[in-house]
């Protein structure tokens, strides 16, 4: 399928998330550029079954359907946590390890109940998809590498950022501002592709 044109300035996206911390997180990346953001939520999308078996399959399932029902390019994620010594898990079920409560407490005990003190090794992955109502696609991916920490630790960020360190840092995602996590997190990464190939 071919590659869909990039948006312009005054252009309307729709988020194709439900998640508040990844509105926030998107809103403050997008700002500057002329677009207007709407969740998925204001339009009263529903949430589409991530059936697929990878980062970059769930998230264009999630945006092709948010373009299709709203008819305005949409814009979706799909990211999680990878943890070495679990052989990439939670990977694209980090979600759905924190279960129909959001319980990332009980999912990052999980993590640790797994792994090692000397098996620390973890990644975190993020895939873009902007999608247009006529079915064209493009996906930016994103990776950061770090450990995970030995308890969790800071207050701000959402899902796993507590435990996670990313390399040549000594603090959690949750220990940094916005602004720094923004600096360098994986979501940002595929960001930056995606600005550069999409934006205005």
């Amino acid at each position: 399928m071919r590659a869909p044109a990039g948006l312009e300035a005054g252009s309307r996206l729709v988020l194709a998330s439900h998640n508040k911390g990844k509105l926030a997180e998107f809103s403050a990346l997008l700002g500057g550029f002329g677009i207007t953001v709407i969740s998925a939520s204001e339009l009263g999308l529903p949430e589409p079954d991530e059936t697929a078996t990878t980062f970059t399959g769930n998230a264009e399932l999630k945006a092709l359907a948010a373009a299709k029902a709203s008819g305005l390019p949409a814009l979706a994620d799909d990211s999680g946590l990878c943890v070495s010594a679990l052989g990439g898990a939670p990977g694209i079920y980090s979600a759905r390890w924190a279960g129909p409560d959001k319980d990332f407490d009980g999912a990052m005990r999980r993590i640790e109940e797994g792994i090692g003190s000397d098996e620390r090794d973890a990644w975190f992955v993020c895939v873009l998809c902007l999608a247009f109502p006529d079915g064209s696609i493009r996906s930016f991916e994103g990776r950061i590498d770090g450990v995970i920490a030995p308890a969790p630790r800071g207050a701000a960020g959402h899902g796993y950022d507590p435990i996670f360190i990313p390399a040549g840092e000594t603090r959690t995602f949750a220990e940094m501002s916005d602004d720094e996590k923004n600096a360098i997190s994986h979501r940002a990464r595929a960001f930056a592709a995606f600005r550069a190939a999409c934006l205005p």
